[in-house]
């Protein structure tokens, strides 16, 4: 949704080039309010590694750099999970302890991904979200438990049931993909993915007039 709503965004910035120039800005302003808040837009407008979040004159993010070393790999399964089902599943108190786990490994994230991806495996410890929703998505948590006891920082994408998995170099993520394939065989699909670092971007299209006869 996120990426669908910056593309509508972005149309219409493209198409009133010259009537009215939109700030990235100002557009992080109209998606936010499209979707509810920055979280997902943010990313998809800047590109990188973006921190998002509100304040009473409105959404704010700040991009950053990640480190080149760090190489994303997906893996999508044959099936799919229902989000709300999965989001159902997290309780509406959590332990205090868990509260402060998952706050340590969030500002560690931040250093893994641009200074330090050999932290990688450390920062995406989680006690607050994949265990709740194991039972909705049984294999993508035993390919996560496998891809872990291994060495790979393997991760719920998003409510699942995909997994990403964030590799400190290619030939990490290469061996992961290989793990995967090795173990579960065709029933889930590798997408190497890289780090889109200019975010959305509008290229205009010309077309010839065809000549009236």
């Amino acid at each position: 949704s996120a990426a669908a709503i910056v593309s509508g965004v972005m149309a219409a910035a493209g198409l009133l080039r010259g009537v009215a120039e939109l700030t990235l800005d100002t557009m992080l302003v109209l998606a936010t309010e499209l979707e509810g808040h920055p979280d997902n837009v943010a990313p998809a407008l800047y590109g990188g590694l973006t921190i998002a979040w509100t304040t009473d004159a409105g959404p704010r993010a700040k991009k950053l750099l990640v480190h080149r070393g760090v190489s994303p790999l997906v893996f999508v399964p044959d099936h799919s999970v229902s989000t709300a089902l999965a989001r159902s599943l997290q309780p509406a108190v959590v332990p205090y302890a868990d509260a402060v786990f998952n706050l340590s490994r969030s500002a560690l994230l931040v250093a893994a991904l641009t200074q330090s991806p050999e932290l990688l495996l450390e920062a995406t410890e989680d006690r607050l979200h994949q265990e709740y929703r194991a039972s909705a998505m049984p294999e993508t948590s035993s390919l996560v438990h496998l891809l872990r006891e291994q060495g790979f920082a393997a991760v719920v994408s998003g409510a699942g049931p995909s997994i990403l998995v964030l590799a400190s170099d290619p030939s990490q993520r290469a061996a992961a993909a290989a793990l995967v394939a090795g173990h579960a065989g065709d029933t889930w699909r590798a997408v190497m993915a890289a780090v889109d670092v200019k975010g959305a971007t509008v290229n205009p299209h010309q077309v010839e007039a065809k000549p009236q006869l």
